[in-house]
């Protein structure tokens, strides 16, 4: 082989692993990737039912119900024009109240209820979510501040 084919070789086998190095690495990003839905694109139907994602938005108060003998709590979270019921199994965030802004993750089943396998609630009275702020500010409401 002429030196002239060999750094053609080793030119084609380095792209070739940068190029399968690529693909896994955006494969595996895709795979973990958690988008961000608003309420309003749930309740028209635009999202995925076949994949987890987040929304978020305040609790609605009077909404949380806590089912006896476990830990499965079901509240509505509502945007101020749009809402969404929301079933969560586990322990919740100890910030969690009702009014309070919430980001959940996790996806709809077949009924329309969105089970949550995470509940994440602001850390302090001051901040919320940047994504619940946007979400609320388009529907006129001014949350205190969003960071």
């Amino acid at each position: 082989m002429t030196p002239r084919r060999q750094r053609m070789l080793a030119v084609g086998l380095v792209l070739l692993g940068l190029t399968i190095t690529t693909a896994l690495t955006l494969t595996a990003f895709s795979d973990n990737m958690m988008f961000y839905i608003e309420l309003s694109d749930v309740s028209e139907g635009k999202v995925p039912r076949d994949r987890d994602y987040r929304v978020g938005g305040l609790v609605t108060p009077g909404s949380v119900q806590r089912e006896s003998g476990d830990l499965t709590v079901t509240f509505t979270l509502h945007d101020l024009q749009h809402s969404l019921d929301v079933r969560h199994s586990g322990i919740l965030p100890d910030l969690f109240r009702e009014g309070q802004g919430i980001i959940a993750h996790g996806r709809l089943d077949e009924t329309g209820i969105f089970v949550a396998h995470t509940v994440l609630a602001k850390h302090d009275e001051n901040y919320m979510p940047p994504e619940v702020a946007e979400s609320l500010k388009k529907n006129g409401y001014e949350p205190a501040q969003s960071l």
